[in-house]
């Protein structure tokens, strides 16, 4: 098991051999397009393009945990992180290959010869909000194209990344029937992925432990968030630009784990492509957000009913999107907003309206419960490219000196949070409030499809915060 496994000098060799090379990026588009018929061929490709491409990923994490800086390595919570890492590292790259017999391969070479294989999938393209916003540890902009394509790209350590040979998902496969070798290995090699998926499952809390082990070693205040002000110099940068390039890994290995193992485990529908929903309908997808974000501020203020919230959505608005990403997204936000009205005008404040009116709902609830509180309005729009959300509270705002803050990890205004070190919760569990990861990690979701998170603040009255999702599907994962 993990807590006992090691990194063998050998295996290290490898690791620093895989993570020479770059990172290949797809894009919703290309992975909606690959998937929406699915055979045994087309799943054969997928698992061949994934066995190559998850040790090139993997490896550029473990490296780099290794490699951080300010004794951040150090930490208990990061070691057992990049043990993780290794060892599924170890598990794909000694994966048995798929073995034929002569009869079935000289079959498969028959067909393949008379088909044509070689129809590639449309072209992606950056994401136009981060072809410069990323930048690296010490704060300069890289050269490439932003996703760790480039020839000459640098990353790990100035290390100079090889030209990578193009490994793409094709468009067409042989139709034929496979035979049942190719069955067995697609079978295989998605229950090793699941395993994976489900060891890196508590990869964020760790990370976090790990951060916080580290911020006591320094002496810098939990909560505070890691920008320069704690007298470490670029120091705290440095490791707030590694977490955002960890996390970012991250979310696009367990998308690329989950859509395969979706691909070939969960029965077809006519409007999913795998974990990817083709018609997500953005005013379903949000209401159910509304709720469970109104039950967990209920439940944590202990109160009858919340602020209200109020939904301005075409009903029948759709696109292709994966539906767990975007209500994670605005169950965060909403949160943050729900928090922030009930802190401003306190947990009694609808019983403070109904005593003083006597009518319950007060005037300004919106048909939607919540006493007095001011809704929260939920705005949606569709544009040429982008379906734009909206969410506007009335609570309070934030002042200008602390917008730089909210985008920082472990900075949080709710004390008294802690992580438990045997909490195994996945990304989408959460509390209230506490961890400083709710607005860093959703700005990381929002873009790894094309999208982007902004938020504008009016201080002394309320904040607005603008999601941004790409429409057309077409950006690649910022790789980095």
């Amino acid at each position: 098991m993990s807590a006992a496994f090691r990194i063998s000098s050998t295996l290290w060799d490898k690791i620093h051999h895989f993570a020479s090379f770059p990172q290949t990026g797809v894009s919703l588009q290309q992975m909606v397009l690959f998937g929406q018929h699915p055979s045994q061929g087309t799943l054969l490709k997928a698992s061949q393009f994934l066995a190559e491409e998850l040790p090139v990923r993997l490896a550029h994490r473990v490296k780099e945990l290794d490699e951080l800086p300010h004794n951040l390595s150090d930490m208990q919570s990061i070691r057992k992180v990049k043990n993780w890492y290794a060892q599924s590292f170890e598990e794909l790259i000694n994966f048995p290959p798929l073995s034929l017999s002569p009869t079935a391969r000289q079959s498969l070479i028959a067909h393949s010869d008379k088909e044509n294989v070689n129809i590639y999938l449309p072209k992606s393209v950056p994401n136009p909000s981060l072809v410069t916003s990323y930048l690296d540890g010490d704060g300069v902009a890289r050269g490439g194209n932003g996703n760790g394509n480039s020839v000459c790209g640098v990353r790990n350590g100035n290390v100079k990344l090889r030209v990578s040979v193009e490994r793409r998902y094709y468009a067409q496969t042989p139709s034929h029937v496979y035979p049942p070798e190719v069955h067995d290995y697609n079978a295989r090699f998605t229950k090793t992925l699941d395993a994976i998926k489900r060891r890196h499952d508590p990869t964020v809390t760790t990370v976090a432990q790990g951060v916080l082990e580290w911020q006591r070693a320094k002496g810098i205040k939990a909560g505070t968030g890691l920008g320069p002000s704690h007298g470490y110099g670029y120091g705290s940068g440095e490791v707030q630009a590694w977490l955002d390039r960890f996390y970012m890994s991250r979310i696009g290995i367990r998308f690329l784990i989950g859509q395969h193992v979706a691909l070939n485990t969960q029965q077809p529908h006519k409007d999913y492509v795998g974990i990817i929903c083709t018609q997500a309908n953005i005013h379903d997808i949000l209401q159910e957000a509304i709720e469970n974000a109104r039950f967990v501020c209920e439940e944590h203020y202990a109160m009858f009913r919340g602020p209200p919230v109020q939904l301005i959505c075409p009903p029948d608005l759709t696109f292709a999107y994966v539906p767990g990403h975007l209500s994670h997204i605005v169950f965060e936000l909403l949160k943050n907003s729900l928090r922030a009205v009930v802190e401003r005008f306190g947990a009694d404040y609808e019983d403070r309206v109904v005593k003083d009116s006597g009518v319950w709902g007060g005037a300004s609830a919106g048909g939607n419960g919540g006493g007095g509180y001011p809704p929260i309005k939920v705005i949606v729009v569709e544009g040429s490219e982008d379906i734009t959300i909206k969410i506007s509270d009335e609570g309070g705002g934030i002042p200008r000196s602390a917008i730089p803050l909210i985008w920082t990890y472990m900075y949080t205004t709710m004390a008294g949070q802690s992580i438990d070190q045997n909490f195994q919760a996945g990304d989408f569990q959460a509390p209230m409030a506490g961890f400083g990861y709710g607005l860093p990690l959703s700005r990381l979701y929002a873009r790894y499809f094309g999208g982007d998170l902004r938020l504008i603040s009016m201080d002394g009255f309320g904040t607005d915060v603008y999601i941004h999702l790409n429409k057309l599907s077409s950006s690649r994962e910022p790789l980095l």
